[in-house]
């Protein structure tokens, strides 16, 4: 019996915006005060394979596929596949396509499906019940785990348990009934029932047994997942699934399609540290409060960049800015270079509805940051008027950008760190620290870092027309498609 982890890493966190961005989303975030790791990459160890489990298989997006594959780098973990979603269909066709390919190298693999983006701080406890839970879910159950609350949290949908599943009578439990999220007078009876449970969305399931099931209960679901499976393409180290076959898919979630309507449903119920991070609020719980409850966070957490002057129970993140607060009371401050966030703690939730409307506006505030990152490094924008605009480039060793031409901005690199490779139509040369190269508006050009330290340069850009979908590619190592400019 192989386990294997299914990592979940297609949303887009908005309700942690402006820190979430729908290009750089929360699981890529280091936002553990006690971890140095990002939500992603934490997840990619939590089941290591030194330790007998097997590689894991990610299931994410197209605009976070680099990201993706760095964070597999970054923790030396390597992934059995990460397969690209060509569209949004919840977490159950995602997982359908995860256990058709598990059962392909092993009929009794079972699957522990996590999403990237939660916290779990008893690691170790974390990997006993799993192992707890494989044991069940080879005889025949759906496994998932239930949290035990602490608090009658309205942000949860809840499970209450039933009876005990036979040979496991102190640690799994049948599912009586799933709870959508309950108002605040409903949570009070669920915590002082004692039998509720926070559902965390991790399950651990035998592929063969969840793939009976979702035959008996989504067929039409099944088989397109299956065909998309069938038809994928691989490209570079991804593997992507077939566009139309996946869209047929229902986009339901696995607790809707499956779980609420299977009788193998059951809970583990579990105390593990662990936190979902759904909201400016719930990351505020995670942090460590002074004697007035306030937490700071970021760069904020350094004891000259926030003031704290007749204020409690107040979280303050910030990325650059000294903040100072005076006179507030359970609020939530977020400072990042483009975006401020103010809130009252009890409108934490709401925060998506704002991305909504940003959405509906001019700017990219709701999608990304000033740093926009490549599979070749990261740009980050540092001034910006009518007719020009100034970057840093960051490339890293061994990467380079693709061979391209822009039609309405020249440009003027100037090498502040490291040696560049410049090739500018027909020529070749080496930029050093301290030198710089000028390329005229649609003349072809590249750069690439040849060393084995990153280099940085500033891009001084001159043109009527300054924006990223200015950028004709002739040649690309990361095969992007030519409209792939985000």
């Amino acid at each position: 019996m192989t386990i294997t982890p299914i990592i979940l890493s297609g949303g887009a966190g908005t309700r942690l915006w402006p820190l979430s961005r729908s290009l750089y989303p929360k699981q890529f975030l280091k936002l553990d005060s006690n971890d140095t790791r990002s939500l992603l990459e934490a997840t990619l160890q939590r089941l290591p394979q030194r330790d007998g489990y097997g590689a894991p298989v990610i299931l994410a997006n197209n605009d976070h596929r680099f990201l993706v594959s760095d964070s597999a780098k970054n923790m030396g973990v390597e992934t059995a596949a990460i397969i690209l979603e060509p569209v949004a269909r919840n977490t159950a066709p995602a997982i359908a396509v995860a256990a058709v390919a598990a059962i392909q190298e092993d009929p009794e693999a079972v699957l522990v499906v996590m999403p990237s983006d939660h916290v779990i701080r008893d690691e170790d406890g974390f990997r006993a019940a799993v192992r707890t839970a494989a044991e069940v879910a080879a005889g025949g159950r759906l496994m998932l785990f239930g949290i035990a609350p602490d608090s009658p949290h309205t942000g949860y949908g809840y499970i209450l348990k039933g009876a005990p599943v036979p040979g496991f009578e102190k640690a799994a439990f049948s599912v009586e009934r799933f709870a959508e999220k309950p108002d605040a007078a409903t949570a009070e009876t669920y915590l002082a029932d004692g039998g509720y449970f926070w559902n965390s969305g991790i399950f651990v399931l035998h592929a063969a047994t969840f793939l009976a099931e979702m035959e008996r209960l989504q067929p039409k679901m099944l088989a397109s997942a299956k065909k998309a499976l069938l038809a994928a393409k691989p490209d570079l180290e991804f593997l992507r699934l077939e566009e139309s076959n996946f869209a047929a898919c229902p986009a339901l979630s696995i607790d809707y399609a499956i779980m609420e309507k299977t009788s193998k449903a059951a809970v583990l119920p579990v105390d593990l540290g662990w936190s979902d991070v759904g909201s400016w609020s719930s990351l505020s719980d995670l942090g460590t409060p002074d004697m007035q409850g306030n937490v700071a966070a970021g760069k904020a957490a350094e004891a000259d960049q926030v003031v704290f002057e007749d204020t409690t129970n107040t979280y303050v993140y910030s990325t650059r800015s000294l903040v100072s607060t005076i006179g507030l009371d359970n609020m939530i401050i977020v400072e990042t270079p483009d975006a401020l966030l103010v809130s009252h703690k009890s409108r934490a939730q709401d925060v998506s509805k704002i991305v909504q409307r940003l959405k509906s506006g001019n700017g990219r505030q709701h999608e990304q940051h000033l740093r926009n990152h490549r599979p070749w490094g990261y740009f980050e924008q540092l001034a910006y008027g009518e007719r020009f605009q100034v970057k840093l480039l960051h490339v890293k060793p061994g990467a380079r950008l693709s061979m391209q031409m822009h039609h309405h901005r020249s440009e003027h690199w100037i090498v502040v760190k490291g040696t560049a490779r410049v090739v500018i139509g027909d020529v070749e040369k080496l930029v050093r620290e301290n030198e710089s190269v000028y390329i005229f508006a649609t003349e072809w050009h590249r750069l690439e870092n040849p060393g084995k330290v990153p280099i940085e340069l500033i891009e001084v850009q001159i043109g009527t027309y300054l924006g990223e979908d200015d950028i004709i590619r002739a040649d690309d190592i990361y095969h992007r498609a030519p409209d792939e400019t985000k």
